[in-house]
């Protein structure tokens, strides 16, 4: 690298930026490039594909020296999910003022610091699993996380043995992990090494901060009101996700509403090899099937995020999972409820994130049209849960909130199909505002009337051949023939001239000019604003939007269910508190869907009890179906607590309050192969 004096002034400024953020790969805005430099460039290049080059940094000279790799900044959206999936920390530096009025260098900044936990941009977020950013905390007493997805402004901690916080890890999955600088041993001696981690300083990671931090945020004097003020260490590693926030720069949070408690006592527990075994979530192996895909049948991206959820979570109480059960037998019952909902939640789209966009202001037209789409689609679901002859339907239907005034003015002010891009134009309707129509008035009919200004001073002079053109040097212009410049006006200012042709100014035109483009300048101007406007009152709905988007997302579930005990042919199982598991006819709910067309899966009964039947001997052959019964009874008990009918002719479930299971490594009983096959 040069000396620093030796530098141009924007390679100064770009060493000055990359210094602050020595981690993560800089896009530097140059024009209408994102450009990279030095390392960054021969990273960039490989992960993109684009081509590496080399440009002069040096002051004064033409010397080609720093490595250079770069692409148009329309195509951010296309290359920033490379890079985040690539596992890379992204600083993005954008020019904050227009270069034409730049007086020296073009004032920049760093915008938006993008991590693969701290990601909005749809092209890197999946629909079906929420993005979590998680951080540790290695307390004296125990461990303490927490977890936030601000995608959709979810907030989690929970603290416990090191165990139990390795199993929150591997269900919740989280993106991006944060801990103590120089504790990179202990998280790795406890957790391993496959996430992506980050370490941030250890003032961070104390009490005094930390409750500084959510007290700040939350704007209350303690945390009770959201029952995690027992949690000391989850508490530590909560404040040290939004201290994360602040240095990403991710700093309009205002959908995070509140953090809640992770309740170990109310879900059943399943370590990691038990998830893992069961193949709840993935396979073990290529060409097999989760519990998951099986009875995922959802529709709504909130939905396939709350059920992901479910799978790893069955619940441990009798009263919640009888209320799933008893909205499940009712879609199961009324095929013609079943499918009105289901059509009205396909044209929900991902409501939750959405309003986790507005609160963070980076919401684009289209996807405020969706919000409206999705309100509209609420009243009538709201309608028809409320009629159901269901208790816990109903309820869902009473707390549905419509927001039938921000619904009705989204649909008045934005046109029904605007652009994705607030600076094309075109977003806000006609009708909206009085001074925006006028605008529009003399932007478009403008050019209108440009045409009568050629058609008249064609006729005036008797210059035929007479046009009307329009270059960025001086603007409009009125084009002569030499054939016809002896019959041009005293009064026509002459501008340039071509070989067959002479170009004249006039009064009027430069003066009608000036309006049609301060227009469209003015038009954008005000189109922004009005936008603006209509953000800022949808960011005052987003309790209800965020509440409604839970909701629904439980009622897709729920629908699933429904929908897989129709094809599957599942039976409502009893779940009580007793000790007993008693299944009728049972049947692996993987291994059946794999089987070959006209085959059968042989069906089993099973019966367990604390006096009668405690323990079952199983033998037989390789390849008999041992592993496969006994993940077929533990694949049925979670489905029964999660709320789900279950592939048996009948059952009884005993509430379970822990699995576990370490059948054959190597077994791929989703596709019918034994750890002795062979």
């Amino acid at each position: 690298m040069a000396k620093k004096e030796e530098l141009t002034p924007m390679m100064k400024q770009f060493y000055d930026f990359k210094a602050k953020h020595p981690d993560a790969l800089l896009l530097f805005r140059c024009g209408d490039f994102y450009e990279t430099y030095n390392e960054d460039a021969s990273v960039a290049a490989e992960i993109l594909g684009i081509t590496l080059t080399k440009r002069s940094s040096v002051a004064g000279t033409s010397a080609s020296g720093t490595a250079m790799a770069g692409f148009p900044y329309h195509a951010l959206d296309s290359y920033l999910p490379k890079l985040i999936r690539a596992g890379k920390r992204v600083a993005i530096c954008d020019q904050l003022e227009d270069p034409k009025l730049a007086k020296k260098l073009v004032k920049r900044g760093i915008t938006e610091l993008v991590t693969p936990g701290v990601a909005l941009t749809d092209n890197v977020l999946s629909v079906k699993e929420n993005n979590f950013l998680a951080s540790v905390h290695f307390g004296k007493t125990a461990c303490g996380v927490a977890l936030l997805d601000i995608s959709t402004g979810e907030f989690l901690c929970a603290e416990g043995t090191t165990d139990y916080v390795e199993k929150l890890l591997t269900n919740f999955g989280p993106k991006e992990v944060l801990f103590e600088r120089g504790k990179r041993g202990m998280f790795e001696g406890n957790f391993g090494s496959k996430f992506f981690t980050y370490e941030l300083d250890d003032w961070i990671f104390t009490d005094e901060s930390a409750r500084k931090k959510l007290l700040s945020h939350f704007g209350t004097k303690n945390l009770k009101g959201y029952g995690v003020e027992h949690l000391k260490n989850g508490i530590v590693a909560a404040g040290a996700v939004l201290y994360y926030l602040e240095q990403t720069l991710h700093t309009h949070i205002s959908h995070i509403r509140s953090i809640r408690q992770i309740e170990e006592n109310r879900y059943v527990r399943m370590d990691k090899f038990t998830v893992r075994s069961l193949e709840l979530l993935g396979t073990m192996n290529e060409g097999g099937n989760s519990l998951l895909s099986v009875i995922d049948k959802t529709v709504s991206p909130m939905g396939a995020r709350m059920l992901r959820r479910w799978v790893v979570f069955p619940l441990k109480d009798v009263k919640p999972i009888v209320e799933r059960q008893n909205v499940v037998e009712y879609f199961f019952k009324e095929p013609d409820v079943r499918d009105a909902i289901e059509e009205l939640l396909h044209q929900i789209g991902d409501l939750e994130r959405i309003a986790s966009k507005v609160a963070v202001g980076r919401v684009n037209p289209r996807e405020m049209v969706q919000l409206m789409l999705a309100l509209k689609a609420i009243e009538p679901m709201k309608a028809l849960c409320q009629q159901a002859e269901c208790g816990s339907l109903k309820r869902i239907g009473e707390q549905l909130d419509a927001c039938i005034s921000l619904r009705d003015r989204i649909e008045k002010e934005l046109n029904p199909s605007p652009p994705v891009l607030l600076n094309k134009g075109g977003v806000i309707a006609d009708g909206v505002n009085s001074e925006l129509d006028e605008l529009r008035r003399i932007a478009y009919s403008g050019k209108d009337y440009l045409l009568q200004i050629q058609q008249r001073e064609a006729e005036a002079t008797g210059i035929q051949s007479l046009k009307i053109g329009f270059n960025n040097v001086f603007g409009y212009y009125m084009e002569v023939r030499n054939t016809y410049k002896d019959m041009v006006p005293q009064d026509w200012i002459r501008k340039q001239t071509l070989t067959q042709a002479e170009r004249y100014i006039t009064q009027e035109l430069k003066e009608y000019e000036e309006k049609i483009l301060g227009a469209e300048e003015k038009i954008l101007s005000l189109e922004m604003r009005l936008f603006n406007e209509l953000m800022v009152e949808a960011a005052n709905y987003i309790p209800q939007i965020q509440q409604d988007a839970m909701l629904i997302g439980q009622m897709d579930c729920l629908l699933s269910f429904a929908i897989a005990a129709r094809e599957y042919r599942y039976n409502r199982p009893v779940v009580d508190e007793s000790v007993v598991i008693d299944i009728k006819q049972g049947r692996h709910p993987v291994i059946e869907r794999q089987m070959p067309v006209g085959e059968e899966y042989v069906a089993n009964d099973l019966y367990l009890d604390s006096d009668k039947q405690q323990i079952i001997i199983l033998t037989g052959p390789n390849m008999a179906g041992k592993s496969a019964l006994l993940r077929q009874t533990a694949l049925i008990t979670i489905m029964a607590q999660i709320g789900s009918f279950v592939p048996a002719d009948s059952a009884r479930i005993g509430l379970t309050d822990k699995i576990f299971t370490r059948v054959g490594a190597s077994d791929n009983i989703s596709v019918g192969e034994s750890t002795f096959m062979g």
